[in-house]
């Protein structure tokens, strides 16, 4: 075999791995499917770490948002906060929503539910506070009270651009139709720092956004803006990712996590 063949055999394969998906080895269980170990819950109206009447539980491998200890859903919007700050990652997942919605949630939240992305670390919320300052990536089922599709974004805190152009409103809808509740669904999103998110379900992109800032105005809707309006602007580059409760039984199972070098 010649040097040039050789080397022309040597340039394919290197061509080849850095084309190559990120290897199995490479993404990690961040869920362990026996309990909550490296999450921490945060429930409006209770102190960080309270998992008021076991919210968020462990059934048959799968993380599970629970209302079988309400009696009635008053305001306790929920977030599992994952232990360690990131700036630039792939997540996945799965998800279904399950059961009928707890009486006393509010209309728009029946099989509403999200993944919340650079949110603020967990010590700085209030106790009062019903959600995190954080992107959030949307999920939805069929006959959801907040639309009809699913991988949405909204933007409790901050505001993002798409194709430059800030969003004006709190959430944008995709274009990828609402799953049935009871099926579960893929959900893999991209981020990397400020910059670009991407968001894909069942492996097909349906939201792409990116300048991802600060903007206490935004928040005044639901809690009292936690955010320094003199810190309005400012880039959110890193932060936790928390899953999301707010009043709609779901499951979520085979959490993983590959960080990305920027």
């Amino acid at each position: 075999m010649g040097d040039l063949t050789m080397r022309g055999l040597v340039l394919s394969a290197v061509l080849a791995l850095a084309a190559a998906p990120a290897a199995a080895q490479d993404w990690k269980p961040i869920f362990n499917g026996r309990d909550l170990t490296g999450w921490t819950p945060k429930i409006n109206h209770h102190p960080l770490g309270e998992n008021w009447r076991d919210t968020f539980r462990v059934r048959d491998g799968a993380l599970v948002v629970s209302y079988a200890g309400y009696d009635r859903f008053t305001d306790e919007f929920g977030h599992l906060i994952y232990k360690t700050p990131l700036s630039s990652y792939r997540l996945r997942f799965e998800y279904r929503f399950v059961g009928p919605t707890t009486p006393g949630a509010p209309a728009w939240a029946v099989r509403n539910s999200g993944v919340m992305l650079h949110g603020q670390a967990p010590e700085t919320m209030a106790l009062d506070q019903r959600f995190p300052v954080s992107v959030e990536a949307q999920f939805l089922a069929i006959g959801s009270g907040a639309g009809s599709t699913t991988g949405n974004v909204c933007t409790p805190g901050v505001t993002v651009s798409l194709d430059g152009v800030p969003l004006k409103p709190h959430c944008l809808a995709s274009k990828e139709p609402a799953r049935p509740e009871g099926e579960w669904v893929r959900f893999e999103v991209e981020v990397r720092g400020s910059r670009l998110v991407r968001q894909f379900i069942d492996g097909k992109p349906v939201m792409e956004y990116g300048d991802i800032r600060l903007d206490p105005s935004e928040f005044a809707e639901f809690a009292a803006p936690p955010v320094d309006p003199a810190k309005a602007g400012t880039p959110v580059d890193r932060g936790y990712i928390s899953l999301q409760a707010e009043g709609h039984p779901l499951e979520f199972r085979k959490i993983e996590l590959l960080e990305l070098r920027d």
